[in-house]
């Protein structure tokens, strides 16, 4: 993935890389599964699309595979995913297919 930043989307996330404040999207976001707090992670998913964020979950279970944040976030991205499908299902959008390709 690439080191590009969406400044504007990270200034609502300003001590989630405190050490490096021009870190890319993929270090915020991986950041952010290592420190699981599921409104955050709602955001992320919303800005980046489910697609992203679980691959970078993937490289994160790579690398860490026995963290605690591992279980938590699992759970987590599935309710996300899961109230994608009901809000998709109830409103007749695709707000699924938003979240996918944002």
């Amino acid at each position: 993935m690439s080191s590009a930043r969406r400044e504007n989307f990270w200034k609502k996330f300003p001590g989630l890389v405190w050490s490096n404040s021009t870190a890319g999207d993929s270090v915020m976001i991986r950041a952010a599964l290592l420190r699981p707090r599921f409104h955050q992670l709602l955001s992320i998913c919303l800005e980046f699309g489910m697609f992203r964020v679980e691959h970078e979950f993937e490289m994160i279970r790579d690398e860490f595979p026995s963290s605690a944040a591992v279980s938590t976030v699992s759970e987590m991205l599935d309710n996300i995913k899961k109230g994608f499908q009901r809000a998709e299902e109830g409103n007749g959008r695709r707000l699924a297919e938003v979240a996918k390709t944002a």
